[in-house]
């Protein structure tokens, strides 16, 4: 059973301080995705800062794939809540998108200025192979606290194979959690296993965008349901894009090609590509509205769900649920791995890079997650002059 943060959660200046240098760090140099985030908020706040127990972070992540939204956003607000309070999941929330926001508005921008986006492949080229040794590591670390038994061994095992087959990660992380449920409730007496009763857990469909037009307000609205709604990874997005902006004409399918790409080489939460897109749509105001519109949802729901994780562990029933979300939690950052690398390591310079990356991450365990990624950008970048 996981174990609970041991310090208070007292919002002291000194503390929100801190909370916002680290996040608003990450948030400026987190590149490759979710998995990428959390293997690099996994060292800041479990291995550097020992905020919390590596058992605890994997909960918070085990909760975190339970509700819509963003979820390495949503881990900054849990990671700040744990250590200020309700002020720390705000300022960490922030903390975490405002580069990433501020860096895709310059670049929606420019786009809408001149009509292109700067040249960042040859850096891009270097920064994937480097995220792909730190997930690696990431998903060990995590693993080895993770798997507490041959059961939870299975389970994360057959989620796994379900990822790599395609079924949807929402659908996996309640199949695992249920199948905890379902073993825990057999491994009962007869006369307990009777009394204990299945805790329903509904998710909220993702449906069609309201597309009130081009106004503000209009923005601001199908943003909001689609921070309310979307689960899993943040580029499903862009499918929700493709059908609401692109089939009626409001974004042209370049324009939204041009987003994924903004999405892909700039750091921090990739639903910071709503900036880019609402800027198209309604200039700043637009932007901002788009921005608002879809990280609103995530921070009511970590301030709803964050209070009630100690009193949820305390329930066997529910243990055995959430250990089982965390095995699959890391089963599905495997699976991003897996999925990644046959994307990334193309050419023996790629693969070059990883082993680099990967090798200076192994011998020098302390080194900021973020160097590795500078650094494989950088090696990236001079590799392509040659």
């Amino acid at each position: 059973m996981g174990s609970m943060s041991e310090l208070p959660t007292k919002a002291t200046p000194a503390r929100l301080r801190e909370v916002a240098a680290v996040f608003f760090r990450l948030g400026a140099l987190s590149f490759g995705g979710p998995a990428a985030h959390i293997a690099l908020m996994e060292e800041e706040v479990v291995r550097k800062r020992q905020w919390m127990s590596a058992e605890h972070f994997l909960d918070l992540i085990g909760a975190t794939n339970l509700i819509p939204g963003p979820n390495s956003t949503e881990m900054t607000m849990h990671c700040g809540h744990e250590r200020a309070g309700g002020a720390g999941l705000v300022v960490a929330g922030l903390a975490f998108i405002l580069p990433s926001v501020i860096i895709t508005g310059v670049f929606a921008w420019l786009y809408q200025r001149y009509g292109q986006l700067p040249q960042v492949a040859p850096f891009v080229y270097g920064i994937a192979p480097a995220v792909i040794a730190i997930i690696a590591g990431a998903a060990y670390t995590l693993g080895r606290k993770a798997v507490k038994s041959e059961l939870l061994a299975g389970i994360g095992a057959a989620t796994l194979l379900a990822a790599l087959l395609g079924v949807h990660e929402i659908v996996a992380l309640l199949g695992a959690g249920m199948a905890g449920l379902v073993l825990h409730t057999l491994r009962q007496p007869p006369k307990l296993r009777q009394t204990l009763s299945v805790m329903p857990f509904a998710s909220i469909l993702a449906g069609p965008l309201v597309n009130t037009g081009l106004s503000i307000s209009g923005v601001f609205w199908s943003f909001l349901k689609v921070g309310a709604t979307l689960y899993g990874s943040g580029y499903v997005l862009f499918a929700y894009l493709e059908g609401e902006l692109v089939a009626p004409g409001w974004l042209s399918r370049q324009q939204l090609l041009d987003a994924v790409a903004v999405g892909q080489f700039t750091p921090g939460p990739v639903l910071s590509t709503a900036t880019f897109v609402g800027w198209q749509l309604g200039g700043w105001g637009g932007a901002l509205a788009a921005t608002v519109g879809i990280f609103l949802p995530s921070f009511v729901f970590v301030w709803l769900l964050n209070p009630l994780l100690p009193r949820l562990r305390k329930s066997q029933l529910f243990s055995a649920f959430l250990d089982s979300v965390n095995v699959a939690s890391v089963a599905l950052i495997v699976a991003v791995l897996v999925a990644m690398t046959r994307m990334a390591l193309t050419d023996w310079l790629t693969l070059l890079i990883a082993a680099l990356s990967l090798g200076v991450s192994l011998a020098y365990p302390k080194i900021n997650s973020a160097f590795v990624v500078v650094g494989g950008a950088l090696l990236g970048y001079l590799l392509t002059l040659f």
